[in-house]
Formats: C-alpha cells, sequence, structure tokens
C-alpha cells in the first residue's frame, strides 16, 4: 500500500466527516433504488459495507440468498451501472460532492494514493476496486479512466500481501513496529473466574476460504490465516510477535445481534492467550466508526460475550487513540453543553451536524469523544445525531 496508508500507519490523521459522508450518500442512492430492485440494493450495501457492518465476501452475500458467487457478482455489477446512471439522471447531490473529491484532472497517481488512504481508514480493503471504482464513477470519471485507477489500487494492495506473506514466509519482521499492541495487552482487567478455554478453529465456515481475502503463514500457530484488511493483518501480525502472546485463534465465534430490526452477525477478528493465561478477545474497530450506533452495539455483544467466558476483550482501531483516550478528548465544555440541550429538545440531522461543526470547528473525533462519553446514538444512515440510544447488551 502507499505510504500514507501502510500497514504500521496510524489512521487518526485520515479519518474525517467528508470521508464518511461519501457512505451516506451512495446510501441514499440504494435507497431509491430499493424502491425498484430491492434485493440488488441490498446486495451492494452488503458488499460495500454501507450503514455500518463489514463489506462481505460475493461468496458469503450468496449463501444468503441462495446465489452462485458469479451471480452475485453479475448482480452487483449490474447494479452498480444502474446506480451510477441513476444519480447522473437525476442531479443528485453526491455529483458534486464526489466530484469536489476526485477532481477528472487529477493524476492517477495522487487518486490512487488518495483512494488507498482512504481504504484502510474504513477498513475496507475487501471491496476496494469496487468502492474506488464507484467513488469515481459519481465523480464523472468515464468508466475506462474508473476501471484504471480501481485497478492500480487494488494492483497496490495486492502487492503489499504479497510482499508481507514472503517476509513472514522467511520468518523476517517486516520493518513497521509490531509490538504496537503491548501497552493496551498489559493493561488489560483480569475477569474473575478461570477464562474458557481458547477456541481451536475459525467459527466463520462459508467463506473461509474465499479468493477476495488475502493470507499469510504466521510461525506462532504453525499455519496460514486469511483475513479481509490491513487493519486485521496488521492486528494479526502484531499478536504473532507480541512476546506477551501464547497463541491465537482469528474468528473464534459468531455473534448474532439485531440493529434496528435487522438481524446481523459478527466475527470479532481473533482470541488471544498471553502468558500470565489470561485470554483476549481482540475485535478490529476502525477510528472512524467507533462511535457511531452500530460499532458501538457490535462491540458491546463482543464485550458481552467475553465476559460470559471469563476474557477480556479490546478493541483495535489502527491508532494510538481508542475508546478512553476518545472520552477523554479535550473539548470546549460550552459546546459540549450546547449539544446536550439541544438533542434534549430534538436530534441533529445531517444538515444541523454539518452547520454545528462548521461553526464550532469540532471535528469527526472531537464529535466520537463527546458521543462515547455522553452516550448519545450517533447513526450513520442517515447521518443522525440523538440524545438516547436505544439499550445494549450489559448497558
Amino acid at each position: 500500500m502507499s505510504t500514507t496508508s501502510e500497514v504500521g500507519h496510524d489512521i487518526a490523521a485520515d479519518v474525517s466527516f467528508e470521508l464518511e459522508e461519501l457512505d451516506e450518500l451512495v446510501g441514499e442512492l440504494l435507497v431509491e433504488h430499493a424502491e425498484r430492485a430491492a434485493r440488488d440494493a441490498r446486495i451492494v450495501a452488503l458488499r460495500l459495507g454501507i450503514g455500518g457492518q463489514r463489506p462481505e465476501t460475493l461468496t458469503r452475500i450468496g449463501a444468503r440468498y441462495d446465489l452462485a458467487r458469479d451471480r452475485v457478482r453479475q448482480l452487483y455489477t449490474k447494479a452498480i451501472g444502474r446506480l451510477v446512471r441513476e444519480a447522473e439522471r437525476s442531479g443528485h447531490r453526491c455529483a458534486g460532492v464526489f466530484a469536489q473529491r476526485y477532481p477528472r484532472d487529477t493524476g492517477d497517481l495522487r487518486l490512487t494514493r488518495m483512494l488507498l488512504a482512504e481504504t484502510y481508514a474504513t477498513d475496507t480493503d475487501l471491496v476496494a476496486m469496487e468502492w474506488s471504482y464507484l467513488k469515481l464513477r459519481l465523480a464523472g470519471h468515464d468508466q475506462a479512466d474508473a476501471k484504471r485507477v480501481a485497478g492500480y489500487v487494488m494492483q497496490r494492495i495486492l502487492g503489499w500481501q504479497k510482499k508481507t506473506a514472503s517476509i513472514l514466509a522467511k520468518l523476517h519482521s517486516p520493518t513497521d513496529d509490531l509490538d504496537d499492541l503491548a501497552p493496551l495487552l498489559a493493561g488489560l482487567d483480569r475477569p474473575t473466574g478461570s477464562p474458557a478455554p481458547l477456541p481451536t478453529t475459525s467459527a466463520r465456515v462459508t467463506d473461509r476460504d474465499d479468493d477476495g481475502r488475502g493470507r499469510f503463514y504466521l510461525a506462532k500457530i504453525g499455519r496460514e490465516v486469511a483475513y479481509d484488511s490491513a487493519l486485521a493483518a496488521r492486528l494479526l501480525r502484531s499478536l504473532d510477535a507480541a512476546p506477551t502472546v501464547v497463541a491465537f485463534q482469528e474468528e473464534p465465534v459468531a455473534l448474532t445481534y439485531t440493529v434496528d430490526g435487522v438481524e446481523h452477525t459478527h466475527y470479532p477478528a481473533v482470541a488471544a492467550q498471553l502468558t500470565d493465561g489470561r485470554i483476549v478477545l481482540v475485535d478490529v474497530v476502525p477510528l472512524g466508526r467507533i462511535a457511531f450506533h452500530h460499532t458501538r452495539v457490535q462491540s458491546e455483544h463482543a464485550r458481552a460475550y467475553a465476559r460470559e467466558h471469563g476474557w477480556g476483550w479490546l478493541a483495535w482501531t489502527g491508532s494510538t487513540l481508542g475508546a478512553d483516550r476518545l472520552r477523554a478528548r479535550d473539548t470546549d465544555p460550552a459546546v459540549e453543553e450546547r449539544i446536550a440541550a439541544d438533542l434534549a429538545q430534538a436530534p441533529y440531522d445531517r444538515a444541523a451536524l454539518a452547520a454545528l461543526c462548521a461553526e464550532t470547528g469540532l471535528d469527526l473525533l472531537d464529535l466520537a469523544g463527546l458521543v462515547l462519553r455522553n452516550d448519545w446514538r450517533w447513526d450513520r444512515m442517515p447521518l443522525r445525531l440523538s440524545a438516547s440510544p436505544s439499550p445494549r447488551p450489559g448497558a
């Protein structure tokens, strides 16, 4: 990947309201598209991870709808084509937003670097080519240019995956710092009682061997491991190198949970056994999305599962920042009081939230800290901030 989105790179500098708005805009298009083709819109949403969930493999989407993997790809491709054409015909506001972010006169190298950084910051490597292509098409780039640049993005990711696999196969440590989990692991609380044993198999069955996932051999566990993103790969490499980790199992459990009446399945990234006997469930939670309602519900289910099994739990954000540091983030008390007073009267929609941030200078991480500190509810689809979150497990 590029230097701005290398596996050792702290993603804090790449998260922004503007980046999250792109998901919201595509979500708006899908809502309109769903009125005519509900299944196809849902396939696009699942594939791209619209609405809070992670991107899904074609294999897993096929299992949902009893379709072959290639048929899912065909339906997705056709739906994207219709989505782009409908956006052009309707004059949807996404055209101006995407065009401003990805101008048609921007060189391929700059676009590739930007798209790579966005991919890493949003944990969407699995669909890097699809997201890159769609962003450029909605920005007005012609089909050939969009395909070419999207191809460059994927080539960089595949090149990084091949290089990393080669390094690890030779049992040499990569150049980036792999022990960056040590402070987090050392600070874990010790759960009461004896922990349940470390699982020895992955709970992810349907698409565990999907060819869209990256793979490398990890010496500590003596086998090849699959992963969906550079953030997940960085976590696995860190655990493989950490002297405090004895063994680990990727995607050890399938957690089923419901958000606003819709059922989802989540696979926490890894369970790791430490030298002192503790077991910790570690999940990949991209920093820019840590405060969104869907992500928080997902994390609370993982935390509750860990507690029930006598394990610790932590979120790996791809940054030195985590939930605790965001809660303690220094923000203007007057702004915090103002938001709380406003939310007591009515939620903020996208426009109100944008106006507030423009006026006060709050960035995405500032707002994330306030949401976590005050337990507000922050939804992505549509973007909405309210004072009364739905009950969550363990609350």
